[in-house]
């Protein structure tokens, strides 16, 4: 059994782990993104007054020749407003407006391609399918290497770095990094896996959680009615803040799928995610208010589901929280990397090495 553990373990981390590698290089990096973008203003205070924001969505939105897709608000730790178009185009700007940097295409902004890389390895929903299955594979990595380092136990010695690169040393390094690792591999594994598989919700919040999940996540009934040259954007935002004034406005969004609905996001104080599912609906054609949604009113699984996100990609906790995920993402890089390298060039390395 433990030989058939042992195979299938070595194969899959031969064929998965360099993704598996580059995945968590790219989420320890996307975790420290505020602080490595760095352009004029970045670090400017938040700016969340209701005035200031009504007048600045009006400006930005009002000109349907210049008209952006999304608003994405500064933040806290961030303090650039995102603004993004057609085709991969977007720029920022300071929070009264004025233009910092623009491009015309993701690739011109490592943080925007970065960010689709790891969610999406560039390739839309099929992209982020593979990455779900990546992430399964890396849970059975945990769980038949926990079997297989029963068996070497007493053998253990914590390294960071293997103490030669020889075939048997990379091996008991690899065992014994990924035994100390395996509780910050399987958190951000797991909650990967959730974050893209939605049915797999039941494991963690129980029979029925997807179906509850998606009934209360999903978007009011589409309208048929076409964007409106002129709307009062304004509104919308003053709208948001009556509903609920204690919380943050996070983004706007224009009708997608053509929908006819434009999506007002806020983060009410007790919320993880960073960009909230309080949200606010209005009609595309007249900017009438149509639907509103209290992420405090959400069913438990779904407010469970909602602490996936900041849980893996380190939203929360601060500076210490941010610097387990940084060890659980460059671990899984040294852990895929080195499996890959002995699986498929260990006739490379001498075999006179020994662990």
């Amino acid at each position: 059994m433990m030989t058939l553990i042992d195979t299938l373990h070595r194969w899959t981390g031969g064929l998965v782990g360099l993704l598996l590698a580059m995945l968590g290089l790219s989420g320890a990096i996307l975790v420290h993104k505020d602080a490595w973008v760095v352009l004029p203003h970045a670090t400017d205070a938040q700016m969340q007054g209701t005035a200031h924001l009504a007048e600045f969505t009006q400006r930005i939105m009002d000109d349907p020749t210049t008209r952006p897709e999304s608003i994405l608000f500064a933040t806290r730790g961030f303090g650039l407003d995102r603004l993004t178009y057609k085709g991969g185009a977007g720029a920022y700007l300071d929070q009264n407006g004025g233009l910092v940097t623009r491009w015309t295409s993701q690739w011109e902004r490592p943080e925007i391609w970065l960010f689709d890389f790891h969610h999406h390895l560039f390739a839309g929903d099929w992209g982020e399918v593979i990455i779900g299955v990546a992430a399964i594979c890396g849970l059975f990595f945990v769980v038949t290497g926990a079997l297989l380092w029963l068996r070497t136990r007493k053998t253990f010695s914590f390294r960071l770095w293997p103490a030669r690169m020889s075939r048997p040393a990379i091996m008991r390094h690899h065992r014994d990094l990924g035994i100390v690792m395996a509780p910050l591999l399987v958190l951000s594994l797991v909650t990967g896996v959730v974050l893209v598989f939605r049915p797999m919700a039941a494991l963690l919040f129980g029979p029925g959680a997807p179906v509850r999940i998606d009934r209360s996540l999903a978007e009011p009934p589409p309208r048929t009615g076409k964007i409106a040259e002129r709307l009062n954007w304004s509104a919308m935002i003053e709208m948001g803040r009556q509903r609920f004034p204690e919380a943050e406005v996070r983004s706007l969004t224009l009708p997608r799928s053509g929908n006819g609905l434009i999506t007002l996001r806020m983060r009410s104080p007790e919320e993880w995610l960073p960009n909230g599912r309080t949200t606010l609906w209005f009609a595309a054609d007249s900017g009438a208010l149509v639907a509103t949604r209290d992420a405090k009113h959400l069913p438990p699984e779904a407010r469970g589901y909602n602490l996936l996100y900041p849980l893996h990609a380190a939203k929360v906790g601060g500076f210490l929280y941010r610097l387990v995920m940084t060890l659980s993402g460059l671990s899984l890089a040294l852990l895929g990397t080195l499996a890959v390298w002995v699986f498929w060039f260990r006739r490379l390395v001498s075999p006179r090495g020994s662990g």
